[in-house]
């Protein structure tokens, strides 16, 4: 077959039945990939080799393609040669990835939603999700990205995808700015963990406990602390000064991550206003908060009588 003169990008998504498929499909297809779910292989060729209708905006558009074990004939070993005859013959850049999940909370994911497992409609989930890992393992160890989802809800997943697979500014890093609470561990690979636990801490006060730091009330009680301004404003030098640098190094992603106790009032704030003000300086930051929605609990906050936080 002679080369395709204008060669396409090609994702091939699978993984665990409950990993998280669909929500990966759904979230490139919101961000303007071409996305084809359970297509047999056999007709890719067919795919690649349509022309589009005068008109059609997909021309340049990356194309996603969604296989799993359902889908007809499917065969792990196969793909991968398919794939690396596809590759060879049309030129097209194919990558893939693959979504893995611990058993355990693919089990719970099943149990959750009341759905059988589509490898064991008549046995338990554990059965099918074992003989699933089994028949995807050649296309696990071959996938260019593996993501495993087993801490993360649709919506970090959606983030994440969108973290590796945007489509604008394709040559800057992409930048996350995240806030979490240190109670509740630290967070997965942050390249910058910002303490601010020193600032005073609205959890104490009644009226405040119950809002989080995107609420201007508390906004304004944590910026009343003496070492705010200096502290935060030189956090946000420092951060303007570091992330070109890590562009000419070719960095792909910088996670910014700013910590307090609970997650839900400091460093909300913090990471809200420094996030702004990267954005004023040029920057395209994605915010996420990762304990805000967590219940506060005098107990997390592990704070000693009429002592600061430690």
């Amino acid at each position: 077959m002679t080369p395709n003169p204008h060669p396409k990008s090609i994702l091939l998504v699978s993984g665990l039945s409950g990993a998280g498929k669909t929500t990966a499909l759904k979230t490139l297809e919101d961000m303007g990939w071409e996305v084809v779910d359970n297509l047999p292989l056999l007709l890719l060729d067919r795919l690649l080799d349509t022309p589009l209708p005068a008109g059609h905006g997909a021309a340049d558009r990356p194309l996603a393609i969604g296989i799993d074990a359902r889908t007809r004939g499917f065969d792990a070993n196969a793909i991968v040669q398919r794939i690396k005859a596809l590759r060879d013959s049309h030129g097209h850049d194919i990558e893939t990835l693959f979504l893995d999940c611990s058993g355990a909370e693919l089990e719970r994911r099943f149990s959750e939603t009341r759905r059988r497992h589509p490898l064991a409609q008549d046995r338990h989930a554990a059965d099918g999700i074992a003989r699933e890992r089994e028949m995807l393992e050649p296309l696990h160890r071959w996938s260019t990205n593996v993501v495993d989802t087993t801490t993360f809800n649709s919506n970090s997943l959606q983030q994440d995808i969108r973290s590796r697979y945007s489509l604008e500014r394709l040559s800057d890093p992409v930048l996350t700015i995240l806030s979490f609470g240190f109670s509740r561990g630290l967070p997965r690979n942050a390249d910058l963990v910002f303490d601010m636990r020193f600032l005073r801490n609205p959890h104490w006060e009644p009226a405040l406990r119950p809002r989080t730091g995107q609420d201007a009330d508390v906004a304004a009680y944590i910026a009343q602390d003496p070492a705010y301004e200096s502290a935060v404003g030189q956090i946000e030098t420092l951060l303007k000064t570091l992330l070109p640098r890590y562009a000419e190094e070719g960095k792909a992603y910088v996670t910014v991550a700013f910590g307090c106790t609970g997650g839900r009032h400091r460093s909300v704030h913090v990471a809200e206003r420094v996030a702004a003000a990267l954005r004023q300086a040029g920057f395209s930051p994605t915010v996420s908060h990762r304990n805000m929605e967590s219940a506060p609990q005098d107990a997390l906050e592990k704070r000693r009588a009429a002592a600061p936080d430690t």
